[in-house]
């Protein structure tokens, strides 16, 4: 099992520790906003940037640029996971992927019913989607406080889970919360990632021709009415999962190219030279060449993005986005705050325990192995936690700035009393580990 286990403990590992890095922008954006600096650090983010070419010009607000531009970083990493989940990961067999599947579902479809009745009559109806999403950095940082008592296998259900419910905000995203389509740019960069696809499918796939044909479909989305972000799942459908070279290639041709370096090291004599020769050189060239065509394109692109995107870009978002001043003026919608981290609370609990006993008890799906419904019902809490993602369907769902901030409100009451509540019911219900 260990072959099973040391990814899954990289992965947790990268997200805990970038989950410190989110966590501690958020304190700074609120604790920036309710200073004396407030409002000097909450209008930044609304200077304009502009970059113009002739007959081309976009210019958008500081936070627009992270909202549109830098998530559409993040998006691309989320559709390279997806797709990697589906042909060879936790969501490539029935039996994997029914309970996290499940699961996802009913933490989608019940916290959007739930928050539609409670805020029936009430101002925000639109913002229904952000209940919906769950956050996976958090969510894992808060399974890591934990320890080893945590069974691997609610880290792999959580991950699955975290994975179909942000395909399942990415399609919320695309076809709720886009206004005023220009099709003609949609179907041109549409009509891009399907050429795209073409040739990464006859091998012809090209990280240049990848990262332009990229710039240009997120361009045409952004002017499109479609939100641009969208174009960074798409983009991740084009790059392959295939190797060009396999692992016992990569062996026997690495130990002939190493033992031709070593018996070049070797004619040199006594003494560590400063300058390679031009064949020690050519053996390093093509060791690069061969270890990057033993590893798809696919998994290279994930693995270089996963930092940039778990320390960097997510960090900034937070850091733009999280700050909101605890005025409580006329203006604030203290029961748009409620009804979102209710439905954030109570409506994942239910949609996601339930919809999974459900799916459970008629045999479509199964418990992970060593897990109890206890912990799953403390897994069910943890869904509740969707800063990141609901953060940013709350800028999609409202353009009125007493809205925004009632919903930022409501999402991080919601989220902490989440978090807190699935890490106690977890810790009271696993057992310590040497």
């Amino acid at each position: 099992m260990k072959f099973i286990k040391d990814p899954i403990n990289q992965f947790v590992k990268l997200e805990t520790s970038s989950s410190i890095v989110l966590f501690t922008a958020t304190i700074a954006a609120l604790l920036l906003a309710n200073s004396p600096l407030g409002h000097d650090f909450l209008e930044f983010w609304k200077n304009y940037i502009t970059f113009s070419l002739p007959g081309f010009e976009l210019s958008k607000p500081i936070y627009k640029w992270i909202n549109d531009g830098l998530m559409a970083i993040f998006f691309f990493l989320i559709g390279l996971e997806i797709k990697r989940e589906i042909l060879s990961g936790e969501l490539s067999h029935v039996k994997k992927a029914s309970l996290p599947f499940f699961a996802a579902v009913g933490g989608m479809i019940i916290p959007a019913v739930l928050f539609t009745v409670l805020n029936t009559g009430n101002a925000g109806g639109e913002g229904w989607g952000i209940p919906m999403a769950a956050d996976i950095a958090f969510s894992l940082g808060i399974l890591t406080l934990l320890g080893n008592r945590v069974p691997n296998g609610i880290k792999v259900f959580l991950m699955a889970f975290a994975i179909i419910d942000d395909l399942g905000a990415v399609l919320v995203i695309a076809f709720f919360y886009s206004t005023n389509l220009i099709w003609a740019n949609i179907f041109i960069g549409l009509g891009i990632v399907a050429v795209l696809i073409i040739l990464a499918r006859f091998n012809a796939y090209s990280k240049y021709l990848f990262f332009i044909g990229g710039i240009i479909v997120w361009v045409l989305f952004l002017k499109s009415g479609i939100h641009a972000t969208i174009a960074g799942v798409l983009m991740a459908l084009t790059i392959p999962l295939r190797r060009k070279t396999d692992t016992r290639s990569f062996y026997e041709r690495g130990k002939e190219l190493l033992d031709n370096f070593l018996d070049e090291c070797t004619s040199q004599g006594k003494g560590e030279k400063s300058v390679l020769t031009h064949k020690q050189m050519h053996a390093i060239e093509e060791l690069e060449e061969l270890a990057e065509n033993t590893t798809s394109p696919l998994q290279h692109s994930e693995h270089m993005l996963h930092g940039w995107v778990s320390y960097l870009i997510m960090p900034i978002f937070a850091f733009a986005n999280a700050g909101v001043a605890f005025k409580f003026s006329g203006d604030t919608n203290l029961a748009l705050s409620t009804n979102i981290a209710l439905s954030m609370i109570v409506g994942n609990f239910i949609g996601i325990f339930s919809f999974s006993w459900l799916s459970i008890k008629l045999n479509i799906a199964e418990l992970p192995k060593n897990v109890n419904f206890k912990q799953l019902a403390g897994v069910s809490f943890l869904g509740g936690l969707g800063f990141t993602m609901s953060l940013f369907i709350n800028n999609l769902a409202y353009s009125d700035a007493a809205l925004i901030d009632s919903a930022k409100m409501g999402i991080l009451i919601g989220s902490l009393i989440a978090g807190t509540l699935g890490y106690i019911t977890i810790r009271l219900t696993v057992k310590a580990t040497k």
